[in-house]
């Protein structure tokens, strides 16, 4: 269940990064659909805590510095190491297709740092982009770190969707894809989530963190070489997992069903 002011103020973050100038009272409320009296208010309490200023007067309102200030700094307090970061640049440069980190978020995973194929055809992503964690490559990787009983009390919160003919649609097929991963030594997406896509991931855990990286890319590129996309990002995740300090736990095992 969403909170709705707390989602107004997202999405009106979202907005003006689409606008990118500034907006009046009313503007913002014909492009929001929202009603005038509720967009006065969020405006207004935005403003006075100075996330919100006026460029020129009478020129409606825009996003302020303050915002970036509080995320840099949030960021710096639980940054990825410098390591982490070169790993994905060498995957992403090595099999020539969209490398990312994703995290948990709840009931999806979430990527946390991206580098995009330059590819003319790839899969376009970004940081902040979330992916149900049970239909996901990326997500399973992180799924397979928790335990059998974190993973049931994750499972009662899921709304187990088809998206499409491959997604798992249920806990047994979930589990079951965890074991079929763990035999095989990666987690592999064909369609599962994003139709035509193909991703292949492997879990990162660093100390205290439940992380993975995938790579992904079109199914008429990327499904031929499967094998040889996980070839590489394991031999990567190996080559810096010292630099990293990466501990690769064993994945939890699946529960038996």
């Amino acid at each position: 269940m969403q909170v709705k002011q707390a989602a107004n103020v997202l999405e009106l973050l979202e907005f003006f990064a689409r606008r990118q100038k500034p907006a009046t009272l009313a503007e913002l409320s014909d492009e929001l659909g929202w009603p005038r009296s509720s967009t006065f208010n969020l405006i207004g309490t935005l403003a006075d805590k100075g996330y919100l200023y006026e460029p020129r007067a009478r020129g409606g309102y825009y996003p302020s510095p303050r915002w970036l200030t509080m995320a840099q700094t949030v960021a710096s307090a639980e940054p990825l190491p410098e390591a982490a970061l070169q790993l994905v640049a060498e995957v992403a440069r090595e099999t020539g297709e969209t490398t990312a980190i994703g995290a948990p978020a709840g009931t999806h995973a979430i990527f946390i740092y991206v580098i995009e194929s330059e590819a003319p055809i790839r899969y376009f992503a970004k940081e902040g982009h979330r992916l149900p964690i049970q239909a996901s490559s990326t997500g399973r990787a992180i799924l397979a770190q928790y335990s059998v009983a974190e993973r049931d009390a994750l499972y009662r919160k899921i709304t187990f969707e088809r998206y499409s003919p491959t997604t798992p649609v249920n806990i047994d097929a979930v589990e079951a894809e965890l074991r079929r991963s763990a035999a095989r030594g990666y987690h592999y997406s064909d369609g599962d989530y994003s139709r035509d896509l193909v991703g292949i991931a492997c879990p990162l855990p660093l100390p205290e963190r439940r992380l993975s990286i995938v790579v992904a890319g079109p199914q008429f590129r990327c499904l031929p070489r499967a094998e040889d996309l996980a070839t590489t990002l394991k031999s990567a995740i190996e080559r810096f997992r010292g630099e990293i300090g990466l501990t690769l736990q064993d994945e939890s095992q699946p529960r038996q069903v």
